[in-house]
């Protein structure tokens, strides 16, 4: 592995890629095709506006952009001016991103003008308009500039034309000079938790893990210069930023940005791009592969795909081999706190263990099941998931109370992901400590329960959650997605699951939906299907 040893930090590995990769190309979008020479030079000129706007080492630059170049370009620019990238979910509200905003104390927002409809300047104007602080958002003091990726921009804020130009008079050298003095133990960026069990906490990750991490990610998973990858995982995600963005660098791969997960449009680009690498979750995958008009787009460049979930049905790694004919076919598994990697399968593995679980620990790391008194656990006993390793979290951001909550006083970040390891140290995650619930004195699991009703035939997706009930304490119930054309009913499948599962794991409802809430990150939100039931 090269990683952290070779290139020191993300400038650094920027640099590295721009000379190695000249004219190699690096990001496609739409007819804006740019190689790595020109990607460098442009991350260069975004440094220099950075450095000229006051931004200096360990300073917060937030994104709040869909995939783009411009979000490629602003990120990798800021980082090289010293500054910590901290990345906001594109599906939050006004609130929610002023929430982020306060909470890192950023002094730089890049913002984009309009997604899906919304204004995300207007949004967070909104919810910024009152407060103690005289910049562009009273209620963000901290907060000193706005640039909205977009030709146009309000009044108080600037475009991404007027910043860029701002760093114009900054001397090159300069520019190099405090990309070079970024160290790799620095911070690289803060990415903020879901918020599933609270509000959001910054997970603070420095540049050497972010290095380590995706040169190991892109060894295991097999990218190679040449490769085009097309990035539908959200970059404010580690799935989009760093397995796409970074290990694109690492290798000299060709980006390909989708701002938006449209199987449609995923389709058209594989075949016009010649893509060859598409990350995802299952949901992407089974998507193309149920798509009516799959067939008349060329697909025959596709060779590898990564997918992580709880539940990985084992007929949609087959049908990757068999109907895409997709050579590599991984699953893996991580959390924000450990850069977003923890587990992964290796190439050659069996489909049973590629679907079954989230492969083995990567190198350097450790993974271990505990009790609730924190025991350790032999293999087949399932219990919550440890880890420890290069890839651990520093610690939340300013929060030093929950940082101690996840972290052991010996280096075990405590992940409250249950999960079971095998013989052969694979790990199999069976849900969220939070999501189990209690059958007549059974834990069920609800991601096991998914996993077995995903192999009825006629089940697209689902979703188990639990309910209460007055005999058994709770029970679960399924919300189920029809395959296109099955007329399975409600007591089809219970009948069904009371022959393949224990009885206590059965669910004693189902609810036929459309679709699935998801989030961006293609997790579901079980929060919504609670509300709801």
């Amino acid at each position: 592995m090269r990683g952290d040893l070779e290139w020191g930090s993300v400038p650094g590995l920027v640099r590295a890629a721009a000379e190695r990769y000249g004219d190699r190309e690096a990001v496609v979008e739409g007819r804006t095709r740019v190689s790595y020479g020109e990607l460098g030079a442009r991350v260069e000129r975004a440094a220099a506006a950075c450095l000229a706007n006051g931004v200096g080492p360990g300073d917060r630059v937030a994104v709040w952009a869909p995939n783009t170049l411009d979000w490629i370009v602003s990120a990798l620019g800021a980082v090289s001016a010293g500054g910590v990238l901290v990345p906001l979910n594109t599906r939050f509200k006004g609130t929610e991103a002023a929430y982020v905003l306060a909470r890192s104390r950023a002094k730089l927002l890049f913002v984009t003008g309009a997604f899906l409809g919304t204004s995300y300047v207007a949004s967070l104007r909104r919810a910024a308009a009152e407060g103690p602080g005289a910049g562009p958002l009273p209620g963000l003091p901290h907060l000193e500039q706005v640039v909205v990726l977009s030709d146009d921009a309000p009044e108080d804020f600037r475009t991404w034309k007027e910043f860029l130009a701002s760093g114009d008079p900054v001397d090159a050298a300069a520019v190099r000079a405090r990309a070079a003095a970024v160290d790799g133990s620095a911070p690289s960026d803060i990415i903020f938790t879901s918020g599933t069990t609270g509000r959001p906490k910054g997970a603070v990750i420095s540049h050497a893990q972010t290095l380590r991490c995706y040169d190991v990610w892109s060894e295991l998973a097999g990218l190679r210069a040449g490769d085009r990858y097309l990035i539908v995982n959200p970059f404010f995600h580690t799935f989009g930023y760093k397995a796409g963005v970074i290990a694109c660098l690492t290798r000299g791969a060709t980006m390909i940005p989708q701002p938006v997960f449209d199987v449609d449009t995923v389709l058209a680009n594989v075949a016009a791009e010649r893509v060859s690498v598409l990350p995802g979750p299952p949901t992407l995958h089974q998507s193309i592969l149920d798509h009516p008009s799959r067939g008349r787009h060329d697909l025959s460049a596709l060779r590898l795909v990564v997918t992580g979930a709880a539940v990985v049905p084992l007929r949609l790694v087959e049908r990757l081999r068999g109907e895409l004919r997709v050579d590599t076919v991984l699953t893996a598994y991580g959390l924000s706190e450990a850069s977003g990697i923890v587990t992964m399968c290796r190439r050659g593995d069996p489909a049973d263990v590629i679907a079954r679980t989230s492969g083995r620990a990567i190198p350097g790391t450790e993974v271990r099941v505990v009790s609730a008194r924190g025991e350790p656990l032999p293999p087949g006993r399932p219990g919550e998931v440890l880890v420890r390793g290069h890839h651990v979290m520093r610690g939340y951001f300013e929060d030093p109370e929950e940082t101690a909550r996840a972290l052991t006083p010996d280096g075990w970040l405590r992940t409250g992901d249950v999960g079971v390891l095998d013989e052969d140290g694979n790990l199999r995650i069976t849900d969220r400590i939070k999501d189990m619930f209690i059958v007549g004195g059974f834990n069920a699991y609800p991601a096991e329960i998914e996993q077995l009703l995903g192999l009825h035939p006629d089940v697209a997706d689902v979703a188990v959650i639990g309910v209460p009930d007055a005999r058994l304490g709770e029970v679960g119930r399924a919300y189920v997605v029809r395959r296109p054309g099955a007329a399975v009913t409600a007591d089809d499948l219970i009948a069904w699951a009371r022959r393949e599962m224990a009885n206590y794991k059965v669910p004693r409802a189902v609810e036929f939906v459309a679709g699935l809430p998801r989030n961006a990150s293609g997790k579901v939100v079980k929060g919504e299907l609670r509300a709801g039931r």
